[in-house]
């Protein structure tokens, strides 16, 4: 695989597009007072979501070559890609996650785990639960093929893997920013500069980590971020966490995250399972 227009391979070059397209039919809903449960809400949600997919796909055919594009969307399908012991983690490390922060809640006094909305809905209208995995599937496919399909390999290829991270983790929390102010959304359900607002925010760093982690070990699989964004959607569908074991659970994710640096080594996040772009 060759980069035939290094400039234009610039990750900051990929980021400016992805903020341009999301933040500019975000800031129309914010000026039009779109909801998210009227139909104008339902245009410039969606259209804004897929900012990071269309520039990761504009990119790719930029500034790859055959080989590189064909692996691109390789990637994003390819099943036989990931081994199977990672299954594992893209599907069991956020519910055991949430229920570890829901256990330390009840053992300080909280409420302990109880079943999410979608999972009490679902008892009388199965169609709920599946129309809430397809929700919680389809943002992160748009996001991943920006995030992590494109513009984390191009990240690594100027650092270490820790250092990608981290600065994707920002970026990846300063998009989302726009959400705060459309009515509907997860997000402005949380407020601005409210506690929840800023466990948000920097909640989505350790989170980049371990999906670099992922990423990695994996063989560059977009896939395997794909189902673990959806799981991380899903998996506050399944579990109702108190705002005190929401800030648990951001405590866990940081957790996490050092010890993958401490066990893994921040160069790469992987040991031999890397491969470069």
């Amino acid at each position: 695989m060759k980069t035939t227009r290094p400039t234009l391979a610039a990750p900051w070059i990929f980021f400016v597009a992805a903020f341009a397209w999301t933040w500019l039919f975000w800031g129309i809903g914010i000026l039009t007072d779109a909801n998210l449960e009227t139909g104008e809400g339902f245009i410039y949600m969606p259209l804004g979501v897929i900012g990071p997919a269309v520039a990761g796909v504009v990119f790719v055919y930029l500034t790859r070559d055959r080989d590189g594009r064909r692996d691109y969307w390789k990637r994003i399908v390819d099943f036989r890609r990931i081994p199977g012991r990672w299954y594992l983690v893209i599907f069991l490390f956020v519910p055991a996650l949430n229920l570890l922060a829901a256990s330390i809640d009840f053992l300080a006094g909280g409420d302990g785990p109880a079943l999410g909305e979608t999972v009490r809905n679902a008892l009388t209208d199965p169609g709920a639960l599946l129309m809430s995995i397809l929700f919680a599937s389809v943002i992160p496919f748009f996001e991943e093929m920006g995030w992590r399909g494109y513009v984390l390999d191009r990240l690594q290829e100027k650092g270490t893997a820790l250092a990608a991270s981290l600065i994707l983790g920002v970026v990846w929390a300063v998009w989302h920013l726009p959400l705060f102010y459309i009515d509907g959304s997860y997000q402005a359900g949380l407020g601005v500069g409210t506690p929840t607002f800023w466990l948000f925010m920097f909640g989505i760093v350790p989170l980049s980590l371990v999906f670099t982690w992922i990423y990695n070990h994996t063989g560059r699989s977009t896939l395997a971020v794909i189902l673990f964004h959806a799981m991380v959607n899903f998996t506050g569908e399944l579990i109702a966490l108190t705002e005190r074991a929401d800030a648990f659970s951001i405590l866990l994710w940081f957790a996490a995250a050092i010890g993958i640096t401490i066990v893994w080594g921040g160069r790469t996040l992987a040991r031999d399972e890397w491969v470069t772009a």
